[in-house]
């Protein structure tokens, strides 16, 4: 019986353990985790989400002060559209965040930046332009193109030095966002290096809509690949979404997946950025507990736990100080949703809002509790403690586990 280690992730001459681990943000995929990947062979991923208040967090920058100061005149203004994002900071945060995590790196394996175009930050197309190319200045292994279909983002660093040498991939959830995507960008003359293959179990943002249920991985994986086969396009497929053994990954490498992408378990590790607390939450978890709704003010719907403190949390929304879901024209959904409970409830010091989260503020105080369909399970990955507490994970042993478990058995922690 194979195991994962039976397998590599090839990228030229390049040989890697198949095991990539997802970028969720913010910064929930740490750099410590990610770290951890690249040393023992695979691949790790960082989110640039929300960077400039990771930047504050990790390295005492003032990038989120400095805004707010700023932008103070306006907190009571619902009128958003004067708030913006200072390019040359925001440079800087993902220089420092890419950067230091770069500089730390030892081993033979890689580390991307996941992403994401749905972070349209009240300027959308130039902020995202600075975050890969900031990414890219600051020495990233590769990109990870995530939540959206990202039809102009090669163009936009296609000038860049790196465009050709750093490894540069695209999430998709059917095979027609991937049609699309390499129609929409031949004529850069560059195909993505991999493509990650997102099927509908997976934790966050989802490329489905509330019809998720009807789709399955596999199917979708299948399709893809016999496209790529038929159009004679070698790029490495990395299915994602639900793969919670070694021999769930193994199933599907050996059906031509380059490797697989997994998150999940590795949300329990001690390298995860959740508070210890919220760790708890996801081993206590039932399968009753885990939703996909539509509270994102992204637009996609988001699986995560019910018991999520973002969830119903009217506050004011605070887009002086982040502001990272603005569009185009300084609007968000959750702006609006509050405004209305505002309007329905005169006087009311605390109002509700349940169609939408503030996503910027609830991320960023980890009260957005976003998981994979099989969080439920993560009790049978670990102990229970004479506390009543689980033990938490090593990164190493649940990669470990991975890679050399086989029949599907999962490793206890000793």
């Amino acid at each position: 019986m194979k195991s994962v280690d039976d397998f590599r992730l090839k990228f030229g001459d390049k040989e890697l353990v198949p095991i990539v681990i997802g970028g969720m943000g913010v910064d929930i995929s740490t750099a410590e985790l990610a770290l951890e990947a690249a040393r023992l062979g695979g691949v790790g991923h960082i989110s640039d989400a929300m960077v400039n208040t990771v930047a504050d967090r990790r390295f005492n920058a003032r990038f989120v002060k400095d805004k707010l100061k700023q932008y103070k005149f306006n907190v009571a203004n619902s009128d958003k559209s004067v708030v913006r994002f200072d390019l040359d900071q925001l440079a800087e945060a993902t220089r420092m965040h890419v950067g230091r995590t770069m500089e730390a790196k030892r081993g033979d394996g890689l580390i991307f930046v996941n992403c994401m175009e749905k972070l349209t930050m009240n300027s959308p197309r130039e902020t995202l332009r600075v975050r890969m190319q900031g990414a890219l200045d600051a020495g990233a292994d590769g990109i990870t193109l995530a939540a959206g279909l990202h039809l102009g983002s090669f163009a936009l660093i296609e000038d860049h030095r790196r465009f050709r040498d750093a490894k540069l991939g695209i999430i998709v959830s059917s095979l027609r966002a991937l049609q699309l995507f390499l129609r929409k960008t031949a004529r850069c003359g560059r195909l993505p290096d991999y493509v990650v293959v997102e099927g509908p179990l997976a934790g966050g943002h989802l490329g489905f809509g509330m019809d998720w249920a009807e789709y399955d991985l596999a199917t979708i994986f299948a399709e893809i690949h016999r496209h790529l086969q038929a159009e004679k396009l070698d790029i490495p497929l990395i299915p994602a979404g639900g793969i919670f053994t070694g021999s769930d990954a193994v199933s599907f490498l050996e059906q031509g997946a380059a490797a697989v992408q997994v998150a999940t378990r590795f949300t329990v590790s001690r390298e995860c950025g959740l508070p210890e607390d919220v760790k708890q939450r996801y081993f206590e978890a039932s399968e009753e507990q885990i939703e996909v709704n539509q509270i994102s003010p992204t637009g996609y719907p988001m699986r995560m736990l019910s018991n999520s403190p973002a969830i119903g949390d009217g506050i004011r929304p605070n887009c002086e100080a982040y502001g990272y879901l603005l569009d185009s024209t300084g609007n968000c959904s959750y702006i609006n949703a509050y405004n209305r409970e505002v309007a329905a409830n005169p006087g009311v010091k605390r109002i509700s809002v349940r169609d939408k989260t503030c996503l910027c503020t609830q991320m960023r105080n980890f009260d957005c509790w976003t998981c994979g369909h099989y969080t439920y399970r993560l009790k049978d990955t670990s102990r229970r403690l004479p506390d009543g507490s689980y033990q938490l994970l090593n990164a190493e042993h649940i990669f470990r586990d991975y890679q050399f478990s086989t029949d599907g058995k999962i490793l206890a922690p000793e």
